[in-house]
């Protein structure tokens, strides 16, 4: 089940995809349920946004695949490597990128995100994908000069528009021969299979939840593969992922 958020008529809604059509749902389904409104929408007519506003974090994992991790010359962490966003971050499909006057050097980085559907503490890696409403696509965006520099990853980061998420939440993902494809400007710039990972989204679930409590929305970013690279104003980011589409983005300078 695909589940995408929409503005429509000056309101925002969530709706399940049913070919060009969007069936309303009465609520954001993580709280109440796919309940049905009876009304759909055409596709057309609606603007889709980031299909999920975490209340609470964006939890990311760096180094996450082991040619990404070399390609920038640091080891690979025996344990997940934990960092956060912040929601502000956190833009929709068609949304524009923000380079900050701050860096001079803005990196892409397409990711698999994990949405999660209730509340997690201490969840065994066994159980952890029960935890998981669903998945989308993200771009870790990264002010790489700012990551040098700063000693630590939070400005570097966090700036706003920093989290492009979409272009909607698939409830069923399978794993199998999935791949996360970025271009851009048209041109493949990553291109590797997820199985390449080497925390699993359970066993990242199990070591976050252990810290600190999960939350229904909050997002989990996985991890990019290699090829990441540089990106200026003018520059259209597609991260593609097998089974879930494509969030496309255009940069624009601050």
């Amino acid at each position: 089940m695909r589940i995408a958020r929409f503005s429509h008529q000056n309101a925002i809604r969530y709706g399940i995809v049913d070919a060009g059509e969007l069936v309303v749902l009465d609520g954001d389904p993580m709280f109440a349920g796919f309940q049905t409104t009876g009304e759909r929408v055409p596709l057309g007519d609606i603007s889709l946004l980031a299909p999920v506003i975490p209340r609470s974090k964006v939890v990311c994992v760096g180094r996450n695949y082991r040619e990404h991790a070399a390609e920038l010359g640091n080891e690979v962490p025996a344990e997940p490597m934990l960092f956060f966003k912040p929601n502000t971050a956190v833009i929709g499909p068609g949304d524009a990128i923000v380079r900050p006057v701050q860096s001079s050097f803005t990196s892409f980085e397409g990711e698999l995100a994990a949405v999660i559907g209730r509340i997690a503490k201490n969840v065994p890696a066994a159980d952890a994908l029960d935890y998981v409403f669903g998945y989308t696509i993200a771009n870790d965006v990264t002010a790489r000069d700012l990551q040098k520099t700063d000693g630590q990853w939070a400005r570097a980061k966090g700036f706003d528009t920093f989290c492009p998420l979409g272009p909607a939440i698939e409830t069923e993902f399978s794993f199998d021969d999935a791949r996360i494809v970025t271009r851009l400007n048209g041109e493949v710039k990553q291109d590797g299979p997820i199985s390449d990972m080497i925390h699993s989204v359970a066993d990242i679930i199990a070591y976050a939840s252990a810290a600190f409590t999960l939350l229904p929305g909050d997002v989990i970013l996985t991890g990019t593969p290699a090829g990441v690279g540089p990106f200026v104003g003018g520059d259209v980011i597609e991260v593609e992922i097998t089974g879930l589409g494509i969030l496309r983005n255009t940069a624009r300078d601050a």
